[in-house]
């Protein structure tokens, strides 16, 4: 059957073999430092809030760690490696980071696998 689900998976391209052209890579950087950029903006407001009511100076110490933690957090999350940007741009979509005119100007194939990642 040419409509059959399993013929659907024959015709998706795995993810490390997608090709982006020059434009895509220029929506990709600009959607990957939107939501970046967002992400240390709320980070930045909740550290001020955090430093306004520390009171003893043990609780340096807990801003310290809370903003280590949320450095590696970020890190791990935001990995500009095109093999894995579809999974990252997916989870980005979840958290609300992103919406999907953010990615508008991916080719399709990019879009429907974000789509179908987001969804899980």
């Amino acid at each position: 059957m040419a409509n059959s689900p399993d013929s659907a998976a024959q015709n998706v391209i795995p993810m490390y073999e997608l090709k982006w052209s020059h434009a895509e890579k220029t929506v990709a950087r600009r959607a990957f430092d939107l939501a970046l950029g967002k992400e240390l903006e709320a980070l930045l407001q909740e550290a001020k809030g955090r430093a306004a009511r520390i009171e003893e100076p043990s609780e340096l110490w807990d801003l310290e760690s809370w903003l280590t933690e949320r450095r590696r957090e970020i890190d791990r999350r935001y990995d500009y490696r095109y093999s894995i940007l579809p999974l990252v741009f997916a989870q980005l979509l979840r958290d609300g980071r992103l919406t999907e005119d953010d990615l508008h100007g991916l080719g399709q194939e990019k879009l429907d696998l974000i789509r179908r990642a987001s969804a899980i």
